[in-house]
């Protein structure tokens, strides 16, 4: 029992496929079958896509945005808000602002959050160039879209506190309720934001 039923070739690309997010042994083994079953179609494709990221992939030095330029593709779009300024904890939050597509403004990577049990501290996060380009691109307003989370508000006060004295207009997202939530299934933190953040009808 649990002997390989494969060469040590598939074996390594379910182990690898394992470690993605959402993908257990079990999802991994099913997708290297689907990947295997569609070798010409999805599995040669994918590998080379794969060997020509892993080869041109780079971090923006504006932003921290992942792309295969720098300064990334955002950064060189002239036709984006110079005066507002999005600060992200991760790429993916850049990705998602994205896909909302409801701001077309420039961003900033901070690369995590601030958290003391992890041992993260202020040099360990892209803060440094935040207040630089503050200063520098002469931007009106930073928009703080940061988790919910006890560590993303704590570094959203530690940027604040940063920009004290660049004079610029520090705004935060909205919490509260979801679009489509109900207010039964709520949790009682996300009901007092919301209560506290009402606007006028």
């Amino acid at each position: 029992m649990g002997e390989r039923v494969a060469g040590p070739e598939i074996e390594r690309l379910i182990q690898l496929l394992a470690r993605l997010p959402g993908l257990g042994p079990r999802s991994a083994r099913r997708a290297a079958l689907h990947l295997i079953r569609k070798r010409e179609e999805l599995l040669a494709p994918l590998a080379d896509a794969l060997r020509a990221a892993c080869e041109k992939i780079v971090t923006c030095r504006a932003c921290g945005n992942a792309d295969t330029c720098d300064p990334c593709t955002l950064c060189r779009d002239e036709r984006r808000d110079r005066d507002t300024l999005v600060v992200v904890e991760t790429v993916a939050d850049l990705w998602a602002l994205e896909r909302a597509g409801v701001l077309s403004a420039r961003y900033h990577v901070l690369g995590g959050t601030l958290s003391p049990l992890d041992g993260i501290g202020p040099k360990d996060l892209n803060l440094a160039s935040l207040v630089e380009r503050v200063a520098a691109d002469r931007v009106k307003e930073v928009i703080l879209a940061v988790n919910a989370t006890v560590d993303g508000q704590t570094t959203a006060h530690y940027v604040v506190g940063l920009l004290a004295d660049s004079k610029v207009k520090i705004t935060r997202l909205a919490h509260g309720v979801p679009v489509g939530g109900e207010l039964d299934y709520l949790d009682e933190g996300t009901l007092a934001a919301a209560i506290r953040s009402r606007t006028v009808f």
